[in-house]
């Protein structure tokens, strides 16, 4: 069985004792299931408790069906625009998934290899491995000598030696990742072939075990406590205002009665008084609270998401892209993040000191010795054009010999008799060779280990000459300035003084060069780092590296620039205790040799000190961290895992991505803001005027019909115009908000305060001054002038609008990024002038001429200009 594997009858028989290798799928929220979710909102709460009372009203038949129209439209719209948004990603995300975790394995069935989905693999089944293979289930090495990557599942970047477990020797209990005979699903063939028999599939596996861990409950997120205490506000300003007004109009009557015996002499008056107050009360409370605002949310959210992807970003949760916003620290990976993720080799420097940028400009003697190096003493497989397979530096040598490799070439090199593959522990790997009955040795590693033992170096002629002291310190002091600009070093040597084992002889190698490889930083990331910083984010690298190769990707990136910034390696955090690392974290700026639970150990750390934390990670040892940190970030070439586990995917492994999501974050964020200033703004002045005029003697200066109006335009579509506002690099030179900041700035309540006051003010002097009321033709009901302060109210809304959309004293700076701000805003101006004329007795409106739209204008560009001032003001203070 071990050698042909299993027949159709035996698979089936263990489907049905063990499962398929399915990985289960977490449980995904319905479409209804979100919805509800959605409507636990605190703002939506507030409007559902109005909408109920409003209902009550139409069945007593006190309350006007329009409103109760007006609060169902704005919770309908919010919820299921964010429902279906939140949604629809998802989906995204798991057609995404699904085309990841398409991949097959070799196995034998019925006595003959079959290639066949990872899905259908059964306990029992025997799989043929070779370089370059994800091990499909956990299981055990029955044949053949592997060398394994097993980082994604513990995060060490060194390969592990597999071998066969020899007949009658017992295996080891537990699940050992360091146990010599166990594979596991997951990690990959880095060298060598053999065959694996499958003993644990599905959940049953490491990696299934490492999915089922991750149920910690997710954080709230920044903007959402903000908007939690925002409403909270709110309500209580609103439920305050209501029996205040409640209460002074009731007194108000009382006094225009002549004293409470008066009053209280008809009943049927003061009852019929108490319900128009309360009714009044009630829509005070729904004008106090920005109905429109989960609406804009759920649509500033979903544009920006569409945008996001274009820029390589997939949002799995809208949760993600609002924190993102904030961050105050980002734990970032170097590997394909900061650097390209792809080793290139930049120079071999030859024994005796020249230099090649590629091996064409190396004369045919070189050429040779070199390729001898990568085509023979390396774990790829050799094929008819070339090697096939291998490790990411043999693939870069590869490279580094382009155009070289010929099939003349290949028909003349030497067999190779033997391959002892590269390990930790001796830092080299050798091959040996044999050519026209002459044995020999190829000699592949660290220079510190190789150099040591070299007597000779081979010159351009293929001669070899003895290495000088002199030489030998010149490619000393090269490998040390190399070191320092984060190459990676690596020594070819050849051998022919007898045999090799695991020593090396004390002289005697050949020197054919050293190439520098090394994994470039990404242009762009240099360029978004300095970015994120000047937002106030501090970046931490995290990597494998040792010390001085990330300190010098960390200087090259911009990650260090002073002395006083901290590098810390693994060993040094372990020695440390959670008081000294979170006294000293605001200065780390690298951590070197990392492990996976110095992720996790960082996170928790920071949150304590009430940081925002993002986090960076593709492996499963990563998903830990990506769960607990407040915005996962996982990489798109990542584990299905870590997917899994991470808010955000970065699909391009890129930092500027990662950019992008913070300034798409503060777009977001700011753009509530705005529309929050324009709704407050709007219901102070209507809150305040309605407050105000019954004790002028001003008769409901807005009916409550017109109340429901100004709240069913301005929620709606103006959510839908800041919505749409841009996302401009200026916000990246702002400073992250703090976690329990509130959402409501002073100086945005200033804004809300001074622009209401004078939109009241404008208001009241409509019915105060007799010169504002002169330029209205007369009427009996004054009709003409409250629908010119109905007019009004709405045009100042709409001037307020452009004032507050930018900070600029240019109102229109940035618009053409916006069109459907003007258009939107256009629409609402088009609407009222034609409410005027089709309004009538509904909304209490009769058409205007012509003086009266240019009192109407006049008033609205009054706004504008006031606003202007305030800016102003607030720029020279």
């Amino acid at each position: 069985m071990q050698r042909y594997g299993l027949s159709s009858q035996e698979v089936q028989e263990s489907k049905r004792q063990h499962g398929q290798n399915i990985l289960p799928v977490p449980p995904r929220q319905s479409f209804m299931s979100k919805l509800r979710d959605n409507l636990q909102d605190p703002m939506i709460k507030i409007l559902l408790v109005a909408l109920l009372i409003n209902v009550a009203f139409i069945y007593n038949g006190h309350s006007d069906w329009l409103e109760t129209l007006g609060i169902f439209v704005a919770i309908a719209l919010a919820v299921l625009v964010s429902t279906w948004s939140e949604y629809s990603n998802e989906n995204a995300f798991q057609r995404l998934q699904a085309e990841a975790s398409r991949s097959s394995c070799k196995v034998w069935r019925d006595g003959e290899p079959r290639s066949l989905p990872i899905e259908e693999i059964v306990v029992g089944d025997v799989i043929m491995l070779e370089a370059g293979d994800k091990v499909p289930a956990d299981g055990i090495t029955l044949t053949g000598k592997l060398e394994v990557d097993q980082s994604t599942l513990n995060g060490e970047s060194e390969p592990v030696t597999k071998i066969s477990r020899e007949i009658g020797q017992e295996a080891t209990q537990g699940r050992d990742l360091l146990d010599d005979h166990s594979l596991y699903r997951g990690s990959v063939i880095v060298e060598g072939n053999g065959l694996m028999l499958v003993e644990r599939i599905g959940i049953a596996s490491l990696y299934g075990q490492l999915t089922q861990e991750l149920r910690e409950d997710d954080r709230e997120s920044p903007l959402k406590l903000k908007l939690k205490h925002l409403a909270e506000r709110i309500s209580k300003l609103g439920y305050s205002g209501g029996v205040l007004i409640a209460v002074a109009v009731m007194a108000h009557k009382l006094v225009l009665a002549g004293g409470w015996a008066a009053y209280t002499c008809n009943w049927s008056v003061v009852s019929s008084d108490l319900l128009q107050a309360v009714i009044l009360a009630i829509i005070i409370i729904v004008m106090a609270v920005p109905e429109g605002l989960p609406l804009m949310i759920a649509i500033v959210s979903s544009l920006n998401m569409r945008k996001m992807l274009e820029n390589h970003v997939l949002v799995r949760k809208l949760v993600g892209i609002e924190t993102a916003g904030s961050l105050n620290m980002l734990f970032t990976d170097k590997t394909g993040t900061i650097t390209k993720g792809q080793l290139e080799v930049i120079t071999l420097r030859t024994g005796e000191g020249k230099k090649y940028h590629a091996l064409v400009e190396a004369p045919a003697a070189m050429q040779a010795l070199f390729l001898e190096q990568v085509l023979l003493n390396t774990s790829a497989t050799m094929g008819a054009a070339g090697p096939i397979g291998g490790n990411i530096t043999e693939k870069a040598l590869e490279k580094f010999a382009e155009g070289t490799i010929s099939t003349s070439l290949m028909d003349e090199l030497p067999q190779r008799v033997e391959l002892m593959p590269f390990n930790s522990s001796n830092k080299y790997s050798w091959a040996k060779v044999e050519h026209s009955g002459k044995e020999y040795y190829l000699i592949k590693g660290a220079p510190e280990k190789l150099l040591p033992h070299c007597k000779y170096y081979w010159s351009e002629e293929e001669l070899p000459l003895t290495m000088s002291e002199t030489l030998r310190l010149q490619q000393s002091f090269w490998l040390q300035q190399q070191a320092k600009q984060a190459m990676r070093l690596l020594a070819l040597c050849t051998f022919e003084g007898g045999e090799l084992g695991q020593e090396l002889p004390e002289k005697g190698l050949t020197l054919v060069g050293v190439v520098a490889i090394r994994d470039d930083v990404r242009p762009e990331a240099v360029e978004a780092i300095a970015q994120v910083q000047q937002a106030g984010v501090q970046v931490v690298m995290i990597t494998g590296d040792r010390k001085e190769t990330a300190m010098a990707i960390a200087r090259e990136a911009g990650l260090l620039v002073s002395e006083k910034e901290l590098v810390w390696t693994s060993a040094e955090l372990a020695a440390m205790s959670d008081e000294d690392i979170k006294e000293n974290l605001s200065k780390l700026r690298v951590v070197a040799r990392a492990l996976p639970l110095d992720k996790l150990r960082l996170v928790r750390l920071a949150q304590e000190k009430n940081l925002v934390v993002g986090m960076t990670g593709d492996g499963v040892n990563d998903a830990p961290a990506l769960k607990r940190a407040d915005v996962g970030f996982a990489m798109g070439s990542g584990t299905e895992v870590a997917k899994e586990a991470g808010d955000i995917v970065i699909l391009d492994d890129n930092f500027l991505s990662i950019k992008q999501a913070i300034l798409y974050g503060r777009t977001i964020y700011k753009n509530i803001c705005k529309f929050i200033v324009f709704q407050l703004t709007i219901n102070f002045a209507a809150v305040v005027t309605s407050f105000i005029a019954p004790f002028l003697g001003i008769d409901k200066p807005l009916t409550i019909t017109q109340i429901l109006w100004v709240n069913l335009v301005m929620d709606t579509l103006a959510a839908l115009a800041f919505g749409g506002e841009p996302a401009l690099g200026s916000y990246m030179a702002e400073r992250p908000k703090h976690r329990s900041e509130p959402i409501v700035s002073r100086r945005m309540l200033e804004q809300i305060v001074f622009s209401g006051t004078v939109m009241t003010v404008v208001g009241l002097a409509f019915f105060q001054s007799n010169c504002i009321d002169s330029l209205f033709r007369g009427a009996p009901d004054h009709i003409y002038t409250y629908t010119g302060f109905f007019c009004v109210f709405i045009m100042m809304a709409v001037a307020n609008a452009f004032n507050v959309r930018t900070d600029e004293l240019q109102v229109l700076k940035n618009l053409q990024q916006n069109p459907a701000f003007w258009r939107v805003m256009l629409l609402i101006v088009a609407v009222q002038i034609g409410m005027t004329y089709l309004g009538g007795s509904v909304l209490r409106t009769a058409p205007l001429v012509a003086q009266e739209w240019l009192v109407v204008a006049g008033c609205a560009l009054l706004v504008l200009a006031v606003g202007r001032i305030f800016k102003l003001f607030k720029l020279n203070t």
